[in-house]
Formats: structure tokens, C-alpha cells, sequence
């Protein structure tokens, strides 16, 4: 691919017959408006997508976006990699806020408070996405995200949300906590990073596992291996936009109306019809999200 082509959005994939959501995306991240987004993914049967919030900011742009259009539903909370930025400050502004100075434990529940009454409003469907993410964080960083993970569940279950979960290269983490805290009803792994042998713990567990892009990858067979093993009843499809682009056109930015890629690989995958996986990620992300 030639580097001019890099900025060039993919064309329009064939589309689906049977609608499907994209349970994952971050519109506020694309460079479209939401009608725009919204118009290009039906046109391709992407007819819902779940906006996802990562700090307060972008969690009460969710639920403000969610609450302006039907098929748009949000999701709110502290990214893991944002706890650590509020407790011990973020010098760099490597986040979109800027240089921030260290606001301590007092800050967090400042921010998780105002993330708790997000999560009281119906248009936001989940808490997320929450969780650990050992890959950006150093260890120093540790104690505020699992402290922040372990509020964001309480709310989840409070409100009677779906609990989105970040797991980065921290899978035994999160299935402890999980299990120290008691899960809600509804949780969704999204991105799934997991090999097979956690998408069987997951399963059992009734984890919802939610697939992006990179299981196209042709480094991703671990990723395949799990989505194979993964129950139908359980397995989700997602963007991640901007992020994780399917191929053939990872590496260029990605956005709702490129879940066909994503969905048309999965299915191969799991042996199923196109119509048959996407009837049941259909099904499954309005159980999950309880729409």
C-alpha cells in the first residue's frame, strides 16, 4: 500500500444483509460528523452502534450523543489508563486533556462520582470501558486502575449497567477482581485479548466477548483460536474506531461501516453463514446492552 493511500478512508464493503451493531466505537475520535458516521454504517447494516466514553469529558459527549440519536447508545466511564492520570498527574498530556497535575485519591472519586451519575441516565446502556491495562501503565500506576475498576463495577450493578471491560496484558487481574467483586449480570469484553483457554473461563462465567478487527490479523491465530472456542450466544462484533482496522486496510483509520470485514472473517472462523453470526451478534449485543 502506498503511503498516499493511508489517508484515503476505505471504500464501502458489500453490505450485510442482516443488521448488526457495533457494540465499540469512538466516534468522538473520527474525522466525520455522527450523522455522517451513523448514515455510511446503515448503509452497509451497521444500524447501531455504542458510543464508548474513556474520561468525563468524552463519557458525557456518550451519553449526550446517545441521547440525540435512537440507534447511538453510550457507554461511560474512566479508561484504565486515565485513573492513573488523575491520581498521579500526566506531566506529558499524552491523553487529549492536556498536562495535568497530580490530583491524589481525592480527584479519582471526584471523577468517579461524576461518572456515576452519567450512568444514571437511560441512554447510557454500559459503564465502560474499565478494567486494567498493564501495557501503558507502569507499576506505579497499578492500585489507582484496579481501584477505579473495582468503583466502576460497583456502579454497574448499582445502575443495573453492562460492564465494558479493557484488558490489557492483565487477564488474571481482571478475572480476580471480577470474581472479588462479584460480576453484574452483563459484562463485555471488549476487544477480547484472551486466548481460547479464557474465552472457555469467560464462557462459563457468562462473559460476553466482543471482537474487533484484529482477529483479521495475520498474527492474531491465538485470537482465532478463541473466537473458535467462543459460544455463539456470547460472541460480539466491534471497531474500536478509530483503532485496530480490519484488513486488508489496517494501517488506514477505522470506522462503523467497516464491521463486514470483521463480521465476514469471524464467521469463517466459526464455521457459521454470514446471516447466521450476524443474526446472533444481533441478539446478543441488545441482550448485552439491554436495548
Amino acid at each position: 500500500m502506498a503511503p498516499q493511500d493511508k489517508d484515503t478512508p476505505p471504500p464501502l464493503p458489500e453490505p450485510l444483509r442482516v443488521p448488526v451493531a457495533d457494540s465499540h466505537t469512538h466516534l468522538d475520535m473520527q474525522e466525520t460528523t455522527v450523522e455522517e458516521a451513523l448514515a455510511k454504517a446503515a448503509s452497509v447494516g451497521v444500524t447501531t452502534l455504542v458510543q464508548v466514553g474513556c474520561d468525563v469529558n468524552g463519557s458525557r459527549w456518550a451519553a449526550d450523543t446517545a441521547a440525540a440519536h435512537e440507534r447511538v447508545h453510550a457507554a461511560v466511564a474512566l479508561h484504565p489508563n486515565e485513573a492513573p492520570r488523575i491520581v498521579l498527574g500526566d506531566p506529558d498530556g499524552w491523553s487529549r486533556q492536556r498536562a495535568r497535575r497530580a490530583g491524589g485519591d481525592a480527584a479519582l472519586d471526584d471523577a468517579l462520582g461524576a461518572i456515576d451519575a452519567l450512568a444514571a441516565r437511560p441512554e447510557v446502556r454500559g459503564v465502560g470501558e474499565t478494567g486494567l491495562d498493564y501495557f501503558r501503565t507502569g507499576p506505579e500506576g497499578v492500585a489507582a486502575q484496579q481501584r477505579s475498576f473495582r468503583a466502576h463495577i460497583e456502579i454497574a450493578k448499582r445502575r443495573g449497567k453492562a460492564l465494558v471491560i479493557h484488558d490489557r496484558e492483565a487477564h488474571d487481574d481482571v478475572l480476580r477482581i471480577l470474581r472479588e467483586e462479584g460480576a453484574p449480570d452483563r459484562v463485555v469484553f471488549h476487544c477480547y485479548s484472551g486466548d481460547a483457554a479464557m474465552a472457555k473461563t469467560c464462557a462459563a462465567a457468562g462473559y460476553f466477548m466482543s471482537f474487533a478487527g484484529n482477529v483479521t490479523f495475520k498474527n492474531a491465530q491465538p485470537l482465532r483460536d478463541a473466537l473458535a472456542v467462543a459460544p455463539p450466544e456470547l460472541v460480539l462484533v466491534e471497531t474500536d474506531a478509530p483503532f485496530l482496522t480490519p484488513a486488508p486496510y489496517r494501517g488506514r483509520a477505522n470506522a462503523p461501516y467497516l464491521i463486514p470485514h470483521t463480521l465476514r472473517a469471524m464467521a469463517d472462523v466459526k464455521g457459521l453463514t454470514e446471516d447466521a453470526l450476524a443474526s446472533a451478534i444481533a441478539e446478543n449485543t441488545a441482550r448485552a446492552f439491554d436495548y
